[in-house]
C-alpha cells in the first residue's frame, strides 16, 4: 500500500522536518477499523450517550446540548416513520447552518431512510434535477428557499414539505430572529407551497408530534446507504454520490485519527470548531462526524458572507479549531478588527475545498499564530483523502499524504501505475471510498483493481507526499465549490441569441479561480447584460460567468469536441497581466 511505504520513507528521513514527521505520522495509526461500529446511527446514538451534557452548537448566542440534538432527532424520525414512507426512501435536507439542521438529518438516518443534502442557493432548474433524480418524497427546508422549491415542486415526486424558520430552535430570541429575517431585512421571499398535492408541515409541529409518537429502531447495517450526496457533474448533471454507513463511519475514524496528535493535547473542556462551511457540503458534514465523535462544540454560522458578523461571532467565545477554504480565510484577513480577536486556543487551521495561496497562509500565520495546514478530499470518498501533517508549521503547498486505511496510486491512461515524480491521474480505495453513483453503471469511474478515479492529476515526491498539478476534465473552483463547464454550458446554450458558447476557468485572487464563457452570437443585439441576467436566472451564483467575452467561433476538433486549453491560452495571451 502506499501508505505503508510513506510511513516508512517517512521515518528513514534524517532531516529536521523528517524528525517532527516521523514523531507526528508514528502517533497516527495506519488503520481504522469502522467494522467497530454496527452503523453510523451506532456512532451518533454513543456520542448523544456520552456527552449528552456537553453542547453540541452555539448559534447566534444560543446553545444546544448532545442531549437536546439526540431527543429532536428522535422526535424527527418517530414523525417520519408515522408517514409511511417504505424503507430506505430518500428525505432531501435543504438548510444553511442552523441548529435543526443537525437533528433533522440524524431523525432521517435513525428513522431508517436516505438523506440527500441540497445546497439552498439551488435554482429552481438545479433543484428539480436532484429531487427527480434521487426520488425524494419528504423535503425539510427553510422558509428563506421556499420560492426555489415552489417553481419546480409539481414536477418532482414530492408529497410531504416541512418548512421552518431561521429560528424555529432558539426559543425567545429566535422569534426575534424570524422576524428581523422576515420583515426588517426581508430575506424570505413570497412563495405559495399550499395544494392538494403535497403536504405542508411546520416544523415545530413535527418536534410536537413526534415526541407523542412511537419509534421502532430498524435494523441498520454499514453497508446501508446512509447519504446520497450530489457532486456536478460532466455531463452537465449532477451525479448522486452513494455514501454508505461504513463510508461515514470509516472518514469520521480518519480524521479523528489525523488530528489526535493536536486535539489530544488542547487542555480545555470544550473543543469549540468554527463551522462556516455549510453542512450540505461534503468537507462540513465530514468534519461534523469528526466533531461529534469527539464531543466538540460547533460554532455554527448560517451567513458567513457576512465577514464583519462573522468577527463578532468569533469575539465571543474561544476557538480551538478553523476550517475554511481559501477565499474565506482570505476575506476575515481583509476585515480590520479580524487581528484584534484573542486566537490564543486556536490550535489547528485546516484548508479545504480548494487551493490554499501561499501569501493567504503567511498572513494567516502571521496574524494568528497558527498554521494553515492543506488537504485533499472529495465527495466521494466524504471529504476524506489526504493531508498535512497537523503539527508541521511550515505552508509547503502539497496537499499532504493519505489518511488512515486509505491507499492512493498515481496512474496513466492505460492504467499503468506510475512512480515517484510522475505525473498521472490520482485514484484512491480505502472503506470510505464511494460504490458507485445513484442511477448510474459506475463501472467506468474505477480501475479493473477497484480503484476509484478522481479525475485530479498529481504527482507524489520521494517522501510521499502528493502536489495537485490539474484537474482531468476542467473542473473550476469557486470559493470551493465545483463547478463544471459542461453544465454551464448546457444552460446557456438555451439563451436566445446564444449559438454557441464554451467555459474556463481564470485565476481570480479572490475566489480562487472565476467562470469565464466565450459566446459565439446569433445575432448581433445579444448583450453582455443579457448574459448575465440569463445566468443569473438559472445557475447558482458561484457557477455564474464573471466574465463575458464574445468571438465569431470556438478553437474545435475535427469531430466537434471545443479545445479549451486554447481558449485558456487565447486568455492569457489577451490579458497577460491578469
Amino acid at each position: 500500500m502506499i501508505l505503508l511505504s510513506i510511513l516508512a520513507r517517512s521515518f528513514k528521513d534524517k532531516s529536521n522536518d523528517g524528525k517532527t514527521l516521523a514523531v507526528t505520522i508514528a502517533s497516527v495509526p495506519k488503520t481504522i477499523d469502522p467494522d467497530s461500529y454496527d452503523s453510523l446511527v451506532a456512532l451518533y446514538e454513543e456520542c448523544f450517550e456520552r456527552f449528552a451534557k456537553h453542547p453540541i452548537s452555539i448559534c447566534m448566542g444560543v446553545t444546544h446540548t448532545y442531549g437536546d440534538v439526540n431527543n429532536a432527532s428522535l422526535a424527527v424520525a418517530a414523525w417520519l416513520q408515522a408517514q409511511g414512507l417504505p424503507k430506505g426512501s430518500i428525505v432531501a435536507l435543504m438548510m444553511p447552518n442552523v441548529p435543526q439542521y443537525l437533528p433533522i438529518m440524524i431523525g432521517i438516518l435513525r428513522a431508517g431512510y436516505v438523506c440527500t443534502p441540497i445546497n439552498p442557493l439551488y435554482t429552481g432548474r438545479e433543484l428539480r434535477h436532484q429531487l427527480n433524480d434521487s426520488g425524494a418524497k419528504v423535503i425539510f427546508l427553510v422558509d428563506n428557499f421556499a420560492q426555489a422549491l415552489e417553481q419546480v415542486v409539481d414536477e418532482t415526486a414530492i408529497e410531504r414539505i416541512v418548512l421552518s424558520k431561521m429560528g424555529d430552535m432558539m426559543g425567545v430570541k429566535g422569534m426575534l430572529i424570524n422576524t428581523m429575517i422576515r420583515q426588517v431585512k426581508r430575506l424570505v421571499p413570497k412563495y405559495k407551497l399550499n395544494s392538494s398535492k403535497h403536504e405542508v408541515t411546520k416544523f415545530p409541529e413535527v418536534l410536537k408530534k413526534g415526541k407523542s409518537l412511537p419509534f421502532a429502531a430498524p435494523k441498520i447495517t454499514l453497508d446501508k446507504k446512509a447519504i446520497l450526496q450530489y457532486t456536478g457533474g460532466t455531463t452537465g448533471l449532477s451525479k448522486g454520490a452513494i455514501l454508505t454507513q461504513r463510508n461515514l463511519v470509516a472518514a469520521a475514524m480518519q480524521s479523528e485519527a489525523w488530528y489526535r496528535p493536536v486535539t489530544s493535547e488542547i487542555n480545555e473542556v470544550y473543543i469549540n470548531m468554527v463551522m462556516a462551511l455549510p453542512l450540505y457540503h461534503i468537507f462540513a458534514f465530514m468534519l461534523s462526524l469528526l466533531g461529534m465523535r469527539s464531543g466538540y462544540t460547533f460554532i455554527l454560522v448560517p451567513n458567513p458572507r457576512d465577514l464583519p458578523d462573522f468577527v463578532k461571532t468569533l469575539s465571543r467565545q474561544p476557538f480551538h479549531i478553523f476550517p475554511a477554504v481559501n477565499t474565506l480565510f482570505k476575506g476575515l484577513l481583509d476585515q480590520p478588527k479580524f487581528k484584534d480577536l484573542d486566537f490564543s486556543s486556536l490550535k489547528i487551521t485546516q484548508a479545504g475545498g480548494m487551493a490554499a495561496t501561499p501569501q493567504t497562509a503567511e498572513r494567516w500565520l502571521k496574524v494568528t499564530g497558527c498554521p494553515m495546514i492543506e488537504g485533499w478530499g472529495m465527495t466521494e470518498a466524504v471529504a476524506a483523502g489526504t493531508a498535512n501533517v497537523v503539527t508541521d508549521r511550515n505552508f509547503n503547498g502539497t496537499i499532504g499524504i493519505p489518511a488512515p486505511s486509505l491507499d492512493v496510486i498515481v496512474i496513466n491512461e492505460n492504467n499503468d501505475r506510475l512512480g515517484v515524480g510522475m505525473a498521472g491521474e490520482m485514484c484512491i480505495k480505502g472503506p470510505n471510498v464511494t460504490l458507485g453513483y445513484f442511477n448510474q453503471d459506475s463501472r467506468d469511474y474505477f480501475t479493473p483493481d477497484g480503484y476509484f478515479k478522481t479525475g485530479d492529476i498529481v504527482s507524489m515526491d520521494e517522501k510521499g507526499y502528493f502536489t495537485l498539478l490539474d484537474r482531468k476534465k476542467d473542473m473550476i473552483l469557486v470559493s470551493g465549490f465545483n463547478v463544471f463547464p459542461n453544465e454551464i454550458e448546457s444552460v446557456m446554450l438555451s439563451c436566445d441569441g446564444v449559438k454557441d458558447c464554451a467555459v474556463i476557468g481564470i485565476p481570480d485572487e479572490a475566489q480562487g479561480e472565476a467562470v469565464k464563457i466565450y459566446v459565439v452570437r446569433a445575432d448581433s443585439n445579444v448583450t453582455t447584460e443579457m448574459i448575465k441576467a440569463f445566468a443569473l436566472d438559472n445557475l447558482t451564483g458561484y457557477k455564474c460567468p464573471r466574465f463575458i467575452e464574445f468571438v465569431e467561433e470556438l478553437p474545435k476538433t475535427n469531430v466537434g469536441k471545443v479545445l479549451r486549453q486554447q481558449l485558456r491560452n487565447k486568455h492569457l495571451a489577451d490579458y497577460p497581466s491578469f
